[in-house]
């Protein structure tokens, strides 16, 4: 079962080897998924907040949005869904969205704030 995963990477996960590559593939299928008005993934935008393993084959995942009245909020949440159960050995993925903490730009990685103009 795979601990919470904070974003930014202030919290290290851990997870077993076999975990931490299935991990990186969610991660990696997240980073698919583009906030249609900015062009950065949701992962490195900093809206994913936690990835949870729920038994074996199941995948819970707290996010944000940028601003509560975001007009993705209704569609957002299933592209990180489908994108998730794409990944091998994921048969469901829930994604429940959350406000609290609110987003701000302190949680872009660097590559997203390069990528914005903002470093």
């Amino acid at each position: 079962m795979y601990a919470a995963m904070k974003v930014p990477q202030t919290e290290v996960m851990q997870v077993a080897s076999s975990d931490e590559a299935r991990l990186e593939r969610i991660i990696a299928a997240i980073r698919t998924v583009f906030d249609p008005e900015i062009p950065t993934n949701v992962y490195d935008l900093g809206l994913i907040y936690a990835i949870d393993a729920v038994g074996d084959n199941d995948i819970a995942i707290r996010m944000t949005l940028t601003a509560p009245g975001c007009p993705v909020a209704g569609t957002l949440p299933g592209m990180v869904a489908r994108a998730v159960e794409s990944v091998d050995s994921v048969d469901h993925c829930d994604v429940q969205l959350v406000w609290d903490p609110p987003w701000s730009k302190d949680n872009m990685s660097d590559e997203a704030k390069l990528q914005l103009g903002l470093l």
